[in-house]
């Protein structure tokens, strides 16, 4: 398929540029796909203000966004599980499925993964991507592009809920209700928590996790966080807890809110390199602690869940933007969090 599209690109850290360029051609195991829905992900935020996550650095204008859904327009001659016409949710990491990681199914780890809106791969904020296509999802046709695009921070979610083992009727703890926080409260009901605190510093984004199926949440604007937590939980304290905010004195303050032989999962990303945390604690209440690296073998489940009819994002998509916008989209994810959760563009 000849032709033009636009697209928002990072020209520099701060600007969003409205650009034309030419539609992406596709190989014989990929398809080309119509971008419907987007979401605004906190490392599009941070490649847009710093330029860099870690040892990731946009050294080129680069198109952003990675949460993804669309319709397919046309596939390549080896394509089988797709076809033209079909809605689909896109999975944004192309491993390679060679080496030991993709072998033993933890394909997240692979070395050699091309994954959109990770420099120097280009992402979906704009009208078309081509994609291998076994990174496809059918979606049913009673599923918004919107609520498919979600699929991939809920992914994370689940992810974190399996890395944490969590068990049907237990409590569980997350620190950060921002949209991949409200996806972990998501995936730990669905996983039969029987508890769920929330913990964060904004009184909106609080209120929409009681929306979403928090039991309990807590201001630490108002309260001290470990204090409510014994509150809450009767002095027994969580048996998992999920740090999602990117903040080091919130990967210390997890630790103190399990049980002695509690999980803690760590999900996002500080902007220091370094976060001191207490060993010896850690060891004498024997605490395991696992780090979340996206995903893995989660978009069937996710398809599965959010198609169910009891699954409603209003409350988690808080405003709809277009292509145009993206740039304004970016500095209201910036500046407004007391009054926005996840952004969806809409090419």
């Amino acid at each position: 398929m000849q032709g033009k599209m636009k697209a928002a690109v990072l020209t520099k850290p701060g600007t969003i540029e409205l650009k034309e360029l030419d539609i992406p051609s596709y190989g014989p195991d990929e398809a080309l796909v119509r971008i419907k829905a987007v979401g605004l992900c906190g490392s599009d935020v941070h490649y847009f203000e710093h330029g860099k996550i870690g040892p990731y650095v946009v050294e080129r204008p680069i198109i952003l966004g990675h949460e993804a859904a669309g319709e397919v327009v046309a596939v390549g001659s080896k394509v089988r599980n797709v076809s033209a016409g079909q809605r689909v949710t896109i999975e944004p990491g192309v491993t390679c499925g060679r080496c030991n990681y993709c072998k033993s199914g933890h394909y997240n780890l692979c070395p050699h993964v091309v994954f959109l809106a990770t420099p120097p791969y280009d992402g979906a904020f704009c009208e078309y991507i081509a994609i291998r296509a076994d990174m496809l999802f059918p979606i049913p046709d009673s599923m918004s592009y919107e609520k498919a695009a979600l699929i991939e921070p809920f992914s994370v979610g689940l992810h974190a809920i399996r890395r944490g083992e969590l068990l049907p009727g237990e409590t569980v703890v997350i620190m950060g209700m921002g949209p991949i926080g409200i996806l972990a409260l998501m995936a730990a009901k669905s996983a039969g928590a029987r508890r769920i605190i929330g913990v964060d510093l904004e009184s909106f984004r609080l209120e929409r996790a009681l929306q979403m199926g928090a039991t309990d949440v807590i201001n630490l604007q108002e309260e001290e966080g470990q204090a409510a937590i014994l509150r809450i939980t009767e002095g027994r304290k969580a048996d998992l807890a999920i740090e999602t905010a990117g903040n080091g004195r919130a990967a210390q303050a997890v630790l103190q809110a399990v049980r002695r032989g509690g999980r803690v999962v760590l999900v996002g990303l500080p902007q220091e390199n370094e976060t001191p945390l207490s060993i010896p604690y850690i060891v004498d209440n024997e605490i395991d602690i696992r780090g979340v690296f996206r995903y893995h073998n989660t978009y069937p489940t996710g398809v599965a869940v959010m198609a169910g009819d009891h699954i409603d994002l209003e409350p988690v998509i808080t405003d709809y933007m277009s292509l145009d916008e993206t740039q304004q989209a970016f500095e209201k994810a910036i500046h407004e969090k007391n009054s926005t959760l996840k952004i969806v563009i809409r090419p």
